[in-house]
């Protein structure tokens, strides 16, 4: 009873919701700890206060595929199907980047192709790093932008086939999706235009100079010569001034490139000292108690060496008392 969708839910691509994950997958979550304390009777308010502890994403790990919180949140969602309006407010809250990402995996599994382009292509614009648990149960560090990117080209995330999606050139040729602008190249579009909006004053300027001149001037011949010239030069200008906006351009986008290839290299280093003064400490905590193992066998040896001494002395004095009285015996017989 506790594993079923409730009786009030539309179904979703033609089938029941949580058919939506595969039967051994979501078998594993009915049985697993974390689906019967923490997702029992979970109602669409109180999901968002579990959302809210999550502190990675995932699917399944380890060799008998144990099912991560993730993984068990968007089930009790297809589970309980929460209204349209919760999950937009999931992935437009900016403070939780797991409620987040929890509302954009729902949105990819049950919304249409347009909601899921509508509400997941905006979210590529964040940068924040998420804590991704892979199959043999290690975290690996992931962005925002490229789980997004995920969920929007791969055909399977977080161990789960995801429902397939009409192509975005297909809607935008119905007029049903307006062609995506990146912000790149919006920043580098406002660039060109006080660009081009300042050649166009200074070119302004430069006619209306040359105007003047030409009205002044005695030799029209002359004057148009120099007209010429100048054009020229101004087209030369231009062209020179759109080549180094190009390189500019390029330029801050190698930055960009650098700088996050930097902070991704400076994480994974990060994630390998840390592993490696873990095994340090474990190597340090297994000598220690070979050394204390050692030395308490050791001992042991000693006290046993001690009390089989002092068992032979004992017997040893035994033996003289034993002499002497033997001897004492024999002398007083003999009187």
């Amino acid at each position: 009873m506790a594993n079923r969708t409730v009786k009030d839910a539309k179904s979703i691509k033609g089938t029941n919701p949580q058919y939506l994950i595969e039967k051994i997958i979501r078998s594993r979550i009915y049985d697993c700890k974390y689906w019967k304390e923490e997702c029992f009777a979970l109602t669409a308010e109180l999901l968002v206060d579990k959302a809210m502890e999550l502190r990675y994403i995932g699917g399944v790990y380890g060799g008998n595929v144990k099912p991560s919180p993730f993984l068990c949140l968007v089930l009790k969602m297809l589970q309980i199907q929460p209204e349209k309006d919760i999950i937009v407010e999931f992935i437009k809250n900016d403070d939780y980047k797991y409620v987040r990402a929890l509302g954009a995996y729902y949105m990819r599994l049950t919304g249409t192709s347009l909601d899921c382009y509508n509400y997941l292509e905006p979210l590529i614009n964040d940068n924040r790093k998420l804590r991704r648990q892979n199959r043999e149960g290690a975290y690996e560090l992931v962005h925002m932008d490229e789980f997004i990117d995920e969920l929007l080209r791969e055909e399977r995330a977080c161990d789960v086939i995801l429902p397939r999606m009409q192509k975005r050139q297909v809607l935008e040729e119905n007029n049903e999706l307006q062609p995506r602008l990146s912000v790149l190249e919006d920043s580098d579009n406002e660039d060109l235009d006080e660009d081009m909006k300042q050649l166009y004053e200074e070119e302004k300027e430069r006619e209306n100079k040359t105007e003047w001149k030409k009205k002044k001037g005695d030799d029209d011949r002359k004057s148009s010569r120099r007209d010429r010239e100048r054009e020229e030069r101004r087209r030369h200008r231009s062209s020179d001034s759109d080549e180094s906006i190009d390189r500019e351009r390029n330029r801050r986008r190698e930055r960009r490139s650098r700088s996050r290839d930097r902070d991704r290299s400076r994480s994974r280093d990060r994630d390998r000292r840390r592993d490696k003064n873990r095994d340090s400490s474990k190597d340090r905590s297994r000598d220690k108690r070979r050394d204390r193992e050692r030395d308490h066998s050791s001992r042991n040896e000693r006290d046993r060496e001690r009390s089989q001494k002092e068992s032979d002395r004992d017997k040893e004095r035994n033996r003289e008392r034993d002499r002497d009285r033997d001897r004492h015996t024999h002398k007083s017989s003999r009187h």
